[in-house]
């Protein structure tokens, strides 16, 4: 079995927060590791050992783990051959037993006991390999542990590394390949005995041609000191070129890194092909009177629609890069199937109806006593089953879906996409696809100048209107990324220089922090929040107050909106003050 490394961490490491985390968690793997390890079988084998000095041998008795019996697939093949066999004798045997009772009898019960025998051998192989199961169980967590472990420990070293999430996103992917290569080495990812002493010895020699370089230097004052001059000109000129190389590969990389990969026809295919669904399902509710028979009809649908830009930066994010139409098929079956939620529901109910009947009667005549029948008219109320439709179409937000189907590392990716709109303005024009993101399209507004005598206030409202156009982004929480409407409010908090620090705060976290405002008392700088914009529990979305029923958030993108309208006074639940920083 393939044992991963035991990784050792310095005092000076676990005692750092932003580690304590990530190495408590691949202790705790390492130890569970260990444990799972531990259950292995163990057998008593003899080794004999040389006394480099005396010759002599001894012999000592080990413990090592015992071979990992055959799999379930082994056997199978194994038995193979003489299950044929078994099962053609079976078969033969069926054939006869018809004509006799006896033969019958005997064979089910022959069945019976080599099916009980072979479930029996089964249940034996299932258990011996249990503990191997469980080990490399056990192996595989510890893996991944230690790559985020050491992926935090890189973070720290190089801080740079987290400001950009493409530049996370390749940081991980280098140091999985780093730790693969390590551990395929023999080694414990950058900790083995053996790297150690390279590094010691390269050190005693880098130190031992220093003492001799000194001594020749003191001897040569004067050549010295021109080389010496010449040497750091040399020095400055490539670390120019140096820097300048780098910063273009930067560059180049995060270009790269932020650029739709796909092939256009590939891109326009699948903007086409999910386009079509819509089209097919606005089809279907055009046309609902005319293909259901049912008395009467209820609709509550929501708008049909998306970004193309989201689509194709959700594809690229969750592909992990380049990918074609056919592979992709899959995927736009379920993202439409998440978008779009359909529910149709009939009620029955019991109503009446009046109807005109005709009966008939005895008439006497009073004079002359005869008796007559006649026909009349008469009223019934009649029950009857009335159908009453409800069709209920709800659009969850393409960009909303992201946080539920991929993982931190697809989710930043993208954010970087649809930020830059894969460096591809061109692949989506307005014109032909009303609903592309774009920066320039927003609400703009001017607030009194008044209201910005306020300096806190002030300093607030600067730094938000730097991100008017910016995209929605489900969970971007800063410029790099562009924002959701609680990142956008959490970073303008932390970075308007009022003096606040607040951290990465959700609209429910963000109103938990202020203090409650009455609407009568609301002014600007106070935070608004609304509730059931999205299907979760207390505040669901966040924005910041401005004056004149007016609030600056991030919507779809960042811009002023009015907070009269019938859609925010449905979703109002209070104002909040911030607290004093």
């Amino acid at each position: 079995m393939n044992k991963e490394p035991r990784l050792r961490f310095t005092e000076e490491e676990r005692a750092d927060p932003a580690l304590e985390k990530p190495i408590r968690k691949a202790d705790k793997a390492a130890a569970k590791a260990d444990q799972a390890q531990a259950k292995i079988p163990k057998k008593k084998v003899k080794r004999a050992e040389i006394d480099p000095k005396t010759g002599k041998v001894t012999t000592k008795l080990v413990l090592e783990d015992k071979k990992k019996p055959p799999s379930k697939l082994s056997h199978t093949l194994r038995d193979a051959p003489a299950n044929t066999v078994a099962g053609k004798l079976h078969q033969e045997i069926r054939e006869s037993e018809d004509d006799n009772v006896g033969v019958e009898s005997a064979h089910k019960s022959e069945e019976v006991v080599e099916t009980g025998a072979r479930l029996v051998r089964e249940g034996y192989r299932s258990h011996k390999l249990k503990p191997y199961r469980k080990a490399a169980q056990a192996e595989r967590k510890l893996e991944k542990a230690n790559v985020n472990a050491l992926y935090h420990k890189s973070l720290r070293e190089n801080p740079q590394l987290a400001s950009n999430p493409f530049s996370r996103w390749q940081q991980k992917r280098a140091i999985k390949k780093q730790y693969a290569a390590a551990k395929h080495a023999g080694q414990t990812a950058g900790t083995a005995a053996g790297a150690a002493q390279k590094a010691g010895r390269a050190a005693q020699t880098v130190k031992d041609k220093a003492k001799q370089t000194g001594a020749y230097v003191m001897r040569h004052k004067k050549g010295a000191g021109i080389v010496l001059v010449l040497f750091f000109m040399v020095c400055l000129l490539m670390n120019t070129i140096s820097s300048c190389s780098m910063m273009a590969q930067s560059i180049g990389s995060g270009v790269t890194g932020s650029t739709f990969p796909s092939r256009d026809e590939d891109m326009l295919g699948a903007e086409a092909a999910y386009a079509a669904k819509e089209a097919e399902l606005q089809g279907y509710l055009d046309s609902y009177e005319s293909t259901h028979d049912y008395d009467e009809y209820h609709f509550d649908l929501d708008e049909i629609g998306h970004d193309p830009y989201v689509l194709i930066s959700i594809l690229t994010a969750y592909h992990e890069g380049e990918w074609t139409l056919s592979e992709v098929q899959g995927t736009l079956d379920m993202l439409f199937e998440r978008q779009y939620i359909l529910t149709e529901e009939v009620v029955v109910e019991t109503r009446y109806r009046t109807e005109n009947r005709i009966g008939t009667r005895e008439v006497t005549d009073p004079e002359t006593g005869e008796t007559t029948t006649e026909e009349y008219d008469y009223e019934v109320e009649v029950p009857y089953d009335y159908y009453i439709c409800y069709v209920t179409l709800e659009n969850f937000d393409l960009s909303h879906l992201p946080v539920y189907i991929m993982d931190e590392d697809k989710v930043s990716m993208y954010a970087v996409y649809i930020a830059t709109q894969g460096n591809r303005p061109d692949l989506f024009p307005q014109s032909e696809y009303p609903n592309a993101v774009g920066r320039e399209d927003y609400l703009d507004y001017d607030v009194p100048p008044e209201a910005l005598e306020d300096e806190q206030f002030a300093a607030m409202l600067a730094e938000a209107e730097k991100y008017l156009g910016f995209p929605y982004v489900w969970g971007g929480s800063s410029p790099s990324t562009s924002f959701d409407c609680s990142g956008f409010v959490s970073w303008v908090i932390n970075h308007c220089g009022v003096g606040w620090s607040v951290g990465r705060l959700g609209a429910e976290g963000l109103r938990n922090i202020c203090s409650y405002v009455s609407p009568a008392n609301a002014k600007p700088g106070d935070l608004i929040f609304f509730e059931k914009t999205y299907d979760t529990s207390g505040a669901s979305h966040v924005g910041i107050y401005v004056g004149n029923n007016m609030m600056i958030h991030c919507g779809d993108p960042i811009q002023y909106t009015s907070i009269d309208t019938s859609y925010w006074q449905q979703h109002f639940l209070q104002f909040g003050r911030l607290p004093s920083p």
